[in-house]
């Protein structure tokens, strides 16, 4: 390979994990070309699956500043799972693929600059896709969702039953006072200890009438 052709694959190398969520390192030996465009059409669209060699692969993770444990890895005939859509799909793929063909051996990887070995890879496959978790996320919200919208339709008959029951018991305080004025009674017009009763007759006219003239006589005579 001439120095110029050298210089374009490093870069497109480490132009590819930089721009890659993950990456992981596979040995290919033994797999006919045919296995091997199996294996980049069971990967799809979340990796491209790419033969390379190992001395420019080092130079470009190095450029690229990938962790080392990852370029030692690199000897034999080596292929790179460069992964740029969900990192468990590309996982599940690789593993899936190397239990129905064993010549396809996962010898690590990276994921966000951090190591993985090929145990964590196989982890990794294990879990649910971003798929699932999203939907399972999404329901969780509509169920959430609809408990938030049972609770506020809920809420208008709540208050209702609530003002009802204020407005019986404001009411029933209301009747327990008009009841206790009633037992007062009106403003009460029996007289006094020291007052007459107004039914009562008062003095005999006759006898002041009488007692007049004699008080009038003895005036005169004094």
């Amino acid at each position: 390979m001439a120095r110029a052709e050298k210089v374009t694959a490093v870069a497109e190398l480490t132009e590819r994990f930089q721009s890659s969520s993950g990456a992981v390192l596979t040995e290919y030996r033994g797999l006919t070309v045919a296995q091997l465009g199996e294996l980049r059409e069971t990967l799809g669209a979340n990796a491209t699956f790419s033969v390379v060699k190992n001395t420019l692969t080092k130079i470009a993770a190095t450029e690229a500043g990938v962790t080392s444990e990852l370029t030692n890895l690199l000897t034999g005939p080596s292929a790179i799972a460069f992964v740029q859509g969900d990192v468990v799909e590309a996982a599940k793929g690789l593993r899936d693929f190397s239990r129905t063909n064993p010549l396809l051996v996962i010898k690590g990887g990276v994921l966000d600059g951090k190591p993985l070995s090929p145990d964590e890879i196989v982890k990794l496959a294990d879990l649910e896709s971003r798929e699932v978790l999203l939907a399972k996320l999404a329901g969780a919200m509509k169920v959430s969702l609809s408990g938030a919208a049972a609770t506020f339709a809920a809420l208008p008959s709540q208050m209702a039953r609530l003002l009802g029951a204020l407005e019986a018991k404001r009411t029933a305080a209301d009747d327990g006072g008009a009841g206790d004025l009633a037992a007062v009674g009106p403003e009460s017009d029996e007289p006094g200890p020291d007052q007459p009763r107004s039914d009562e007759p008062g003095p005999d006219a006759a006898a002041v009438a009488d007692s007049v003239p004699e008080a009038a006589a003895d005036s005169s005579e004094s």
